[in-house]
C-alpha cells in the first residue's frame, strides 16, 4: 500500500487507484491540524478515563445512535458472536455530547468533513463513464446535507490476561458507510484482508490518514469500489498494558438517498444497525 502525497499534483488518482486496488489509501500532507487531532484524543481519553456513572450519564440511545457505549455493551461484528474488547461514543454534529468536549469536537468534525468531500470527488472523479452514471447524485453532494455522518471516538482498555476466549479488539469487519476517515490511532493494530486472503497491518504513523471503503460505496457502485475487511488485533508482550485511541469519520448519505435500485441509505442503515446489536 502506497502512501499518497495529497499535495502531489497526481494525488486524486494515485488515492483513487489505491482505493479500487486494496479497499484502503493512506494520506500524508493532508488539510486537517494535526494538533487538533492530538488536542481531541487527549479530551476524549480523559473523558474514558472517569467512572461508568459519569460515563452512563451520556448513554448510548438505541433511536438516535449517539452517546457512550460501554465495553459489556460493546458491539458484535457481523458474524461474529463475541463483543469487540472496546468502549466508544458516537458523536453527531447536534447530538449529545458533554459541553466541555463540543468546540474541540467540533472542530475536528468539520476539517475532517471538509477533507471528506474533497475526496469523495476524487473517487468519483476517477471512475470509468458506466460507474459514475449509476450514481444517483455526485458523491459529494450524497453527504453535503446528511445529519448522518458518525464521529465515533474509541478507547480500546489495556489487556488484563481475563478477556473471552477469541476476543480482540475489533473482530474482522466492513464499515457500513460510504468512506471512512480515519487519523492515526494512538498506537497500531489495525490490519486489512487482502484480495489472497493474508491479513497485513495497514501502515502506521501519527502523520497519516488513512481512508477505507464502506458497503455504501461498494453498494452505489455497483462493485467497482469494494469495500475490504479489517481488523484491530491485540497486542502482545509489554503492549498488552497499553491502551489504544482512534477516532474514525464515517461517511453517511443523507436518509432520502439512493444507492442502488435496491435499497435507500436509511434503509441499508437500519439493517446494519441490527445486524450489529445497535438497533431495535
Amino acid at each position: 500500500m502506497i502512501v499518497v502525497d495529497y499535495k502531489d499534483l497526481q494525488a486524486s488518482k494515485k488515492f483513487a487507484d489505491s482505493l479500487h486496488e486494496t479497499g484502503f489509501a493512506v494520506l500524508k500532507n493532508f488539510p486537517i491540524d494535526m494538533a487538533l487531532i492530538q488536542e481531541c484524543y487527549t479530551i476524549w481519553h480523559d473523558f474514558f478515563a472517569q467512572d461508568l456513572v459519569t460515563k452512563d450519564a451520556y448513554a448510548f440511545s438505541s433511536k438516535t445512535h449517539d452517546g457512550y457505549v460501554s465495553p459489556t455493551l460493546s458491539e458484535t461484528a457481523k458474524g461474529n458472536t463475541v463483543k469487540d474488547l472496546k468502549e466508544f461514543y458516537h458523536y453527531y454534529m447536534n447530538g449529545r455530547c458533554p459541553e466541555s468536549l463540543r468546540p474541540v469536537t467540533n472542530q475536528l468534525f468539520d476539517e475532517m468533513l471538509a477533507c471528506a468531500t474533497i475526496l469523495l470527488s476524487w473517487v468519483e472523479k476517477h471512475c470509468p463513464d458506466n460507474v459514475q452514471q449509476g450514481f444517483s447524485m455526485p458523491l459529494s453532494e450524497m453527504i453535503a446535507e446528511s445529519t448522518r455522518t458518525l464521529l465515533r471516538l474509541i478507547h480500546y482498555p489495556p489487556l488484563h490476561g481475563e478477556e473471552e476466549i477469541g476476543a480482540i479488539r475489533a473482530a474482522a469487519h466492513a464499515d457500513i458507510n460510504l468512506l471512512t476517515l480515519l487519523p492515526a490511532a494512538s498506537e497500531p493494530g489495525l490490519q486489512l484482508l487482502t484480495k489472497s486472503g493474508a491479513w497485513v497491518d495497514v501502515p502506521f504513523s501519527s502523520d497519516y490518514l488513512i481512508i477505507n471503503i464502506g458497503d455504501m460505496l461498494q453498494e452505489c457502485s455497483g462493485g467497482y469500489y469494494q469495500s475490504t475487511q479489517h481488523r484491530v488485533i491485540n497486542p502482545e508482550g509489554m503492549d498488552r498494558g497499553k491502551a489504544r485511541m482512534s477516532m474514525p469519520l464515517f461517511l453517511h448519505p443523507g436518509d432520502d438517498v439512493r444507492l442502488s435500485e435496491r435499497y435507500l441509505a436509511e434503509e441499508y442503515r437500519q439493517q446494519r444497525f441490527r445486524e450489529l446489536g445497535l438497533a431495535d
